[in-house]
Parts: structure tokens; C-alpha cells; sequence
């Protein structure tokens, strides 16, 4: 990609494509790790899956591309806000924006400011323990400290709030980035965009579940 091209609006939203699709992989491996809380044997499968990912040295330089990736689509987002508020000034009078598109397509940005504030509650209650466990050569009982968080209240609304902004950043975001490379066809937009709204509820409700069943210690 040239200079050029990456400066210019359409090259913005390619780059945002790219990592969006490549933190919603990510999407599917933390989910997927997560869910071995669900073999309810006292976390003793969940935690050897965490400490795999944990002291993995792929997993780990894969890791620092998952956070330049978060960072660039962050910057990208609001460049391409600042951009277009620059190109636009003056709102249009009289349009009706709901006429055309769902609300969360057009909150976008608010979604990504609130999943951006809940990523720093995570990072500080899991991964951050988990790093310093790591680099001081401890052990660190992950299930244990997902019990602890997620017996607290408050934590499990703000755990659900998180999840219900990321979903609905997701159900646009998900065929919004296939759109965005130039992959929007009559034939397969319309299995995309359903792969898209059960992929995003399916993950979602897989990590709302999570505190909730820690909570009513469903899961011990």
C-alpha cells in the first residue's frame, strides 16, 4: 500500500477493515479458551489452557500484533472521524440517517470509546496479574482470579455492558470490513451479513455467560 493510499479515506477504512477482522480472530481464540470454565472441574482445564497461552512464545509475539493491531484501528477510527467532521463541517439538513441504516452503524464510534474503556477494566483485572505472574516466574491461578472478579457485582454489570457494546460494534463491524475490501456481492453479501449477526451473538453471549454463571456459582 503506498503512502497515498493510506492517507486518503478509502485507505483508512481498508487498514480498520484488516484489523478489525484480525481482533475478531483473536475473538474466537480468547472465547474459545474462556469456554473451558464450562468442563466445571474447578478450573483445572481452563487454567492449563491459560498457562499455555500465557508462557507460548507464538502466542506471546502474536500478542504484541494484537496490540498494534488494537492501536492502529483505534487511530484509523479517529482519524477517518476527524476526517470526515474536517470534509463536513455543517451537518446536512433533513436526513434521516435511522431511515437508512441501524442505529449502531452510526454509533460506531461511541461503541468503540466504551469497549476502549472496558478493555482497560479487563487488562487490569486479568491480563495485567497474568504478566506479572509470568515475568516474575509465579504461579497464577487464572480461574481463581476470574472467580474473585466476577463474585463482585459491579464488575459482572460492567463485564455485560462491555459485551453488549462489543456486540453491537461487531453485528456493523464483521460484513462492514468484508465490504470495505471490495468482497460485497448480491450472491454471498446476504450469507455474509447472517454469518456476521450469529457469529457476533454467539461470542457475545458466550462471554456474558461467563460472569453470570460465576456469579450464581454455577460454575465452582
Amino acid at each position: 500500500m503506498s503512502q497515498g493510499f493510506l492517507k486518503s479515506s478509502i485507505g483508512k477504512k481498508v487498514v480498520m477493515g484488516l484489523t478489525g477482522l484480525f481482533l475478531i480472530s483473536f475473538l474466537v481464540v480468547h472465547v474459545s479458551i474462556n469456554a473451558c470454565i464450562y468442563f466445571n472441574d474447578s478450573g483445572e482445564t481452563f487454567n492449563v489452557a491459560a498457562d499455555f497461552m500465557a508462557h507460548n512464545p507464538v502466542i506471546r509475539i502474536v500478542e504484541i500484533g494484537l496490540f498494534g493491531g488494537l492501536i492502529i484501528h483505534c487511530i484509523q477510527a479517529l482519524m477517518l472521524t476527524l476526517q470526515n467532521r474536517k470534509a463536513r463541517p455543517v451537518a446536512y439538513a433533513k436526513i434521516d440517517g435511522a431511515a437508512n441504516s441501524k442505529w449502531y452503524s452510526r454509533s460506531m464510534g461511541v461503541l468503540g470509546s466504551l469497549l476502549l474503556l472496558f478493555l482497560v477494566v479487563h487488562l487490569g483485572n486479568f491480563w495485567l496479574p497474568t504478566k506479572v505472574a509470568v515475568f516474575s516466574h509465579q504461579e497464577h491461578n487464572t480461574f481463581k482470579n476470574m472467580n474473585e472478579i466476577f463474585s463482585i457485582w459491579y464488575f459482572v454489570a460492567i463485564y455485560l455492558f462491555g459485551v453488549g457494546a462489543l456486540c453491537y460494534h461487531m453485528l456493523h463491524g464483521f460484513q462492514s470490513a468484508f465490504q470495505t475490501l471490495g468482497l460485497n456481492h448480491k450472491n454471498f453479501t446476504p450469507t455474509l451479513k447472517k454469518i456476521g449477526f450469529w457469529f457476533s451473538i454467539i461470542v457475545c453471549l458466550l462471554f456474558a455467560s461467563m460472569p453470570v454463571t460465576m456469579f450464581l456459582g454455577i460454575i465452582k
